[in-house]
């Protein structure tokens, strides 16, 4: 069943998080991912948004994105990542078949 990992980040080193950014699409390939969004400027329609940046990725399961996330390749960058954001990551499973 495919996956959607969401990121709700705020950047304070945009020097460090371009470095993540410039590498980050390589990585998805192998294991299926798509980036499907990535918004610096979300619209919050209902509540109130803790973030700067959202981000949707698609994974064809989740043990696809959990091959990526623990991937050398992305181990790697994830360091830029981790040291130039704050925020949450979140896995949701898609409904149906409808979702593949």
């Amino acid at each position: 069943m495919t996956v959607y990992a969401i990121g709700q980040i705020s950047i304070h080193d945009r020097a460090r998080y371009d470095r993540y950014a410039a590498a980050f699409s390589t990585t998805l390939t192998p294991y299926g991912g798509s980036l499907l969004a990535a918004d610096e400027a979300p619209v919050a329609i209902e509540g109130a948004l803790n973030c700067e940046k959202v981000i949707l990725l698609r994974f064809p399961d989740e043990a696809a994105f959990r091959a990526w996330e623990r991937s050398p390749a992305y181990c790697e960058i994830a360091v830029d990542r981790h040291a130039a954001t704050s925020g949450s990551v979140m896995l949701v499973r898609g409904v149906g078949s409808a979702s593949a």
